[in-house]
């Protein structure tokens, strides 16, 4: 009772997630899904050096395939919104895997670095991007209570990921040639079909749970006090037949939620997530020439990469654990301005590094901060916005975050070649991600949780990563399997107390018939057998 119907264009009730069982399957194929999404573009470049012979190009040239497959990755984010909410996550992520997998193969028998852009880059840019959205979208419907914990297991695929592939294709490389390389390459991204097969819809068996025990309810609350259940349960079916022939058009379902941008905490996450994007790329792209300009060999300026990869793998998972915790979770936005805070001022003061043991240790604490920054980002944008509305959002911030991708990098590379020098650049990237973080926790604290202080009816504050998103559809499932249980009394309990009523007003008609007294208060059709007429009654029933 007082639910919207689905059927008459109202959002269907949100699901609880399960926080286990098959979402530890979804995870792992979300683990899978991000580690391709993130190190595919890096590890492509092991093949540059055979590309630029073969074509008869320079790097710049061959570096376009990378951008173009993170720029299809975070500008198509609108596009993955609409197709994931009018056709789903596995069909989504399905035709994804089918053509991440095809542009590779198809670039493997290219003959010119225009199609490559197009195969490799386009084509398997857009496929990488149809699977990384809807899997983040399940993991967000699978998990709740558990969901720091599994963003921060699922971001971990992506150092994994970079540190095998890398290898592996090197290893492709040399004994089968870039074409042999790139055709195995397309073969294991056919496991991201695996992936999406494994996205089942939560949403079916919970939603007749909840319609049963609504059923229930309602049969039993149109049901006169001692009459027959049959009779009640054909009214309700009835009531529905005819709730049915007379319900509105359905009204189709919104593509692409722009109202998310009426919530003032998205305004907030999405206006600090682009001027973070514009340094948090910049050190780890300059750091290998960083250290070749200082005087550090080859291999082992290359080997700062490994260890910041190491790094990464085991500080994304723990971040997450700490997220979780009952007094950290409800201010998680705190925690990612801090993990944001701590990335900056690592950019600062490793500036000034001019020896090999300062880069590592710039390395171990870049490694850990960048972790966090990345276990935590999709966790405080799906406490912000909720689950029902997290398709949007994220297509919505990934293709802001594509400006940013395309600023920031960039224009690090025209000042290194315009000043010769590193530090500026880190100064500069360092002071990026610091003001983002500092804009996210002021702006968090002045514009939100002032505000919600003020308003007399507290609400959840979904900006600082407390609020779950299942607990109103499991109050609206326990009251109504309660109500439904209470009402379910015996039938001869009913009638006992149905009986007792009537003798002891009975009883009281005899009492006061014998003093002479007027018709006796109670009910009519018991006092009718005393001497009381209908008018009588029906005058005492008035009042």
């Amino acid at each position: 009772m007082g639910r919207a119907d689905p059927e008459e264009g109202q959002l269907p009730a949100p699901v609880k997630p399960p926080d286990g069982g098959w979402g530890w399957i979804v995870l792992l194929g979300c683990f899978v899904i991000t580690g391709f999404s993130y190190a595919f573009p890096k590890a492509v470049s092991v093949y540059f050096k055979e590309l630029m012979k073969d074509f008869h190009v320079g790097y710049s040239d061959t570096a376009w395939i990378s951008s173009i497959m993170l720029a299809m990755l975070y500008g198509t984010g609108p596009v993955c919104s609409i197709m994931v909410n009018q056709f789903g996550c596995r069909p989504v992520m399905l035709i994804g895997g089918l053509l991440a997998s095809s542009g590779m193969i198809l670039a493997s028998f290219t003959t010119n670095i225009i199609e490559l852009y197009l195969t490799a880059g386009v084509l398997t840019g857009l496929g990488m991007a149809l699977n990384f959205q809807p899997s983040l979208i399940m993991l967000g419907t699978y998990f709740d209570k558990r969901r720091p914990l599994a963003n921060g297991l699922a971001a971990a695929g992506s150092p994994v990921f970079l540190s095998s592939l890398s290898p592996l294709g090197q290893v492709l490389l040399e004994k089968f040639g870039w074409r042999g390389g790139f055709l195995i390459m397309g073969g294991l991204l056919l496991n991201c079909c695996t992936c999406g097969a494994v996205m089942r819809p939560l949403d079916v068996g919970m939603k007749r749970k909840m319609e049963k025990a609504q059923d229930k309810y309602e049969a039993k609350e149109m049901l006169p006090i001692g009459g027959k259940s049959e009779e009640g349960i054909s009214t309700t079916d009835g009531t529905k037949k005819a709730k049915k022939a007379k319900k509105k058009p359905k009204k189709g379902k919104k593509l692409l939620d722009f109202s998310i941008f009426s919530n003032r905490g998205f305004i907030i996450y999405t206006i600090s997530k682009f001027i973070l994007v514009l340094g948090l790329f910049v050190p780890p792209i300059l750091l290998v020439n960083y250290a070749k300009d200082t005087g550090v060999p080859d291999t082992e300026a290359a080997f700062l990469l490994s260890i910041i990869g190491f790094i990464d793998i085991f500080a994304r998972p723990a971040c997450g654990v700490v997220a979780g915790l009952k007094w950290v979770r409800p201010h998680a936005a705190y925690l990612f301005s801090f993990a944001m805070l701590f990335n900056g001022l690592t950019d600062i003061c490793s500036a000034r590094a001019s020896n090999y043991t300062g880069l590592v240790i710039f390395c171990v604490f870049f490694g850990i901060s960048y972790g966090m920054v990345g276990a935590l980002q999709f966790e405080v944008l799906m406490a912000i916005v909720g689950s029902q509305k997290f398709s949007s959002a994220i297509g919505l911030v990934l293709l802001i975050e594509a400006f940013a991708v395309l600023i920031g990098p960039p224009s690090a590379g025209r000042l290194v070649d315009a000043l010769k020098n590193y530090e500026v650049i880190f100064y500069l990237a360092g002071s990026e991600v610091v003001l983002s973080a500092l804009f996210l926790a002021m702006a968090t604290y002045c514009c939100l949780n002032r505000g919600k202080k003020k308003e007399p009816p507290p609400e959840k504050n979904l900006s600082a990563g407390g609020g779950s998103d299942t607990e109103e559809a499991e109050s609206d499932v326990q009251e109504a399997e309660e109500h439904s249980s209470d009402n379910h009394q015996p039938a001869h309990s009913t009638d006992n107390a149905v009986v007792a009523a009537s003798e002891e007003a009975n009883h009281v008609a005899e009492e006061q018939s014998g003093e002479g007294g007027g018709c006796p208060e109670g009910d009519g059709e018991v006092l009718a057998r005393d001497g009381c007429n209908a008018d009588q009654m029906v005058e005492r029933d008035s009042f």
